[in-house]
């Protein structure tokens, strides 16, 4: 079953491919979009974003969970990069106000004020990498996991 994060107060808004926060966003929840924004256009590459943390370069690609990883490095929810099934237990149960992590074994993606940023997009299938989305997706067969406070 489908269940939605509990919506923030505003959400963020998506232009020419990137995300704006809502003015009343946290400044951690701020700092999570502007990390992902920095990767957006990158392209998938397995294993992308897991190993560049000591020398604060981008990777020449990101997967899903080296995606999440990085936006939530920007927010410093996370210190070092995790793996999809490590997110499974990260930070508190089930979906968070401004930040929520979707992940199983095989996937991660975040949704973020509102708007999920994944590496695996739907609505543009010639698009790979990490992107913002208005769409959400359904989340079944995932763990919903947020931070402890913001």
């Amino acid at each position: 079953m489908f269940v939605p994060p509990p919506p923030p107060p505003k959400k963020a808004k998506v232009v020419d491919g990137l995300a704006f926060a809502p003015r009343d966003a946290p400044r951690r929840v701020k700092r999570v979009i502007a990390a992902g924004n920095q990767i957006v256009g990158k392209p998938y590459r397995y294993g992308g974003g897991h190993t560049i943390y000591a020398s604060r370069s981008l990777d020449s690609g990101y997967d899903c969970s080296g995606s999440v990883s990085f936006a939530l490095h920007g927010g410093l929810f996370v210190r070092s990069p995790l793996d999809s099934s490590s997110f499974m237990s990260w930070g508190r149960s089930g979906p968070g106000r401004w930040i929520t992590v979707y992940t199983n074994p095989g996937h991660a993606y975040v949704v973020v004020a509102g708007l999920r940023f994944d590496t695996s997009m739907r609505d543009d299938p010639s698009r790979t990498g990490p992107a913002w989305s208005k769409r959400l997706r359904r989340s079944d067969s995932f763990v919903a996991r947020h931070p402890s406070r913001y």
